[in-house]
């Protein structure tokens, strides 16, 4: 007799490469955010705020909340704001 469980695909033991995470930090936050449904406003210098998150700044990939000390690259901001995990925000960042 076998054991069932031996036989069942490993769930969410997915490993991301070097690669995969680098790409993903760099990802540009704009599109992901507006994906998600998110209003973003344009301001000077690349910059725009996010109306929903009143002193949030966004720029390529990169955020800045000073009122919160809280700033990262598009990796964190969906772990940091979003709260999601890091397997969930490599997911949305990556779309797989």
């Amino acid at each position: 007799m076998t054991n069932p469980s031996l036989n069942s695909a490993p769930t969410a033991t997915v490993r991301w490469t070097r690669e995969q995470i680098r790409a993903a930090r760099l990802a540009p936050l704009v599109p992901l955010l507006q994906q998600r449904g998110l209003h973003l406003v344009a301001q000077d210098a690349g910059n725009f705020r996010l109306p929903a998150y009143p002193g949030l700044i966004v720029k390529d990939s990169y955020w800045r909340w000073p009122e919160h000390n809280l700033a990262g690259n598009a990796i964190d901001f969906h772990v940091q704001v979003m709260g999601l995990s890091f397997h969930e925000a490599m997911r949305q960042i990556t779309g797989t």
